[in-house]
């Protein structure tokens, strides 16, 4: 191997190390948090509320977000480890309903317009953003908060407008996306997983 090509080899080396570090420092901080594991609870906890009621999950965000909001949608409404009923979940990312609010109320009332077309009181909406100040994601939830649904936030950084806005906030103390949608992934599946063994508990015996 050519002196440059080993140099190469290192730094790249290099770079894959402190991506692990940092991804398994905030595993570690979901780990050990008391107060975000509890968070999460009752998350899981707000889902089955909702479910057994007869209600429905919606759940929004952009980019990166908006395929963690869907995710976890067919997650719940297909299947997760092993065959159950389907669970009423759904994220607000039909193209032609994106594109006709958008083109018709700008993209901030995208996911607002979808929360007043199929929210109804008792509901969760689950909104993703990393930076906490995604403005259609904060007008979802303030139109949520309007028929009371309850608005569960998978935020980043200080967890940003969107906050105060949330009955249940989960923020990953990081600064970039790539690392708080690790977190987010890491709690859709945890949530899930805990949605079904209080649904259907069967499944995991």
């Amino acid at each position: 191997m050519r002196i440059e090509d080993r140099e190469r080899s290192v730094r790249v080396t290099d770079h894959i190390e402190t991506d692990l570090v940092e991804a398994a420092e905030l595993i570690d901080w979901f780990r050990r948090s008391v107060a975000v594991r509890a968070t999460v609870e009752q998350f899981a906890e707000s889902v089955v509320a909702c479910l057994k009621a007869g209600g429905r999950i919606l759940s929004c965000g952009n980019g990166g977000s908006m395929c963690d909001a869907m995710h976890f949608a067919e997650e719940l409404s297909g299947r997760y480890r092993k065959d159950r009923p389907a669970l009423a979940a759904m994220a607000i990312s039909d193209p032609s309903h994106l594109t006709c609010v958008a083109n018709d109320f700008g993209f901030d009332q995208v996911f607002a317009r979808g929360v007043e077309a199929w929210g109804r009181p008792g509901d969760v909406l689950v909104g993703f953003s990393t930076s906490g100040n995604s403005p259609n994601v904060i007008a979802a939830a303030v139109a949520a908060r309007a028929k009371q649904m309850r608005v569960v936030g998978l935020l980043g950084r200080d967890g940003g407008k969107l906050r105060p806005l949330c009955d249940l906030a989960i923020v990953v103390p990081a600064e970039t996306s790539d690392r708080i949608q690790e977190v987010h992934i890491k709690i859709v599946h945890i949530v899930i997983e805990l949605v079904e063994r209080r649904l259907y508990p069967q499944n995991y015996t």
